[in-house]
C-alpha cells in the first residue's frame, strides 16, 4: 500500500511542472531556516522532479531562500489541498553552474526571468530525506524515509 501512496504522490508533485508560469496550481510552500533560527515558509513554484526523490525549483539568487540556504540548507516542502498533504523533509542544493541549471529550467521561465544561462538566477534541488503523505479520499497515509 505504501509503495502505490509514494507513487500517487510522486505523480501529484510531477503535475506541479505543468502550471509553471501559469497560476497557483504549480506552488508549493518551501520552508527554510531563518537568520533568527525560525522556519520561514515561501511560495515557489516547481519546475521539475523525480518522484518523491527530488524536486527542484527556480528561484533569483538575491532571494531571502537563497541566502538562508547558504547558511542552512536543511528545508521542507509542503504539497496541500483539501484532497491531500505531502509534507517532504531534506536538504537543497543551489545549482548556479549553467550547465547544472539547464535540466531544471522550463522555457515558461524565459519571459519573467530570462534564460537558464543567467547568472541572477539558480535552481534550487530538494532533495527528499524522510516524508508524510496523506491522501483524504481513502484515508491512505504513510512515512517514513528514503
Amino acid at each position: 500500500m505504501s509503495e502505490q501512496i509514494l507513487k500517487r504522490a510522486g505523480e501529484v508533485i510531477a503535475a506541479k511542472t505543468d502550471y509553471v508560469g501559469g497560476g497557483m496550481e504549480g506552488f508549493v510552500v518551501l520552508s527554510v531556516i531563518d537568520e533568527d533560527g525560525f522556519p520561514s515558509g515561501s511560495a515557489i513554484t516547481v519546475s521539475k522532479s523525480q518522484g518523491i526523490e527530488w524536486v527542484s525549483m527556480l528561484t533569483s539568487m538575491d532571494s531571502n531562500k537563497v541566502l538562508r540556504l547558504k547558511a542552512n540548507n536543511k528545508a521542507s516542502l509542503t504539497f496541500a489541498t483539501p484532497q491531500y498533504n505531502i509534507a517532504l523533509v531534506g536538504t537543497v542544493e543551489i545549482l548556479t553552474n549553467p550547465a547544472d541549471r539547464k535540466p531544471h529550467w522550463q522555457e515558461a521561465f524565459n519571459e519573467p526571468h530570462g534564460t537558464f544561462d543567467d547568472p541572477e538566477y539558480c535552481a534550487l534541488l530538494f532533495k527528499t530525506q524522510r516524508y508524510s503523505i496523506l491522501f483524504a479520499d481513502d484515508s491512505a497515509f504513510t512515512e517514513g524515509r528514503l
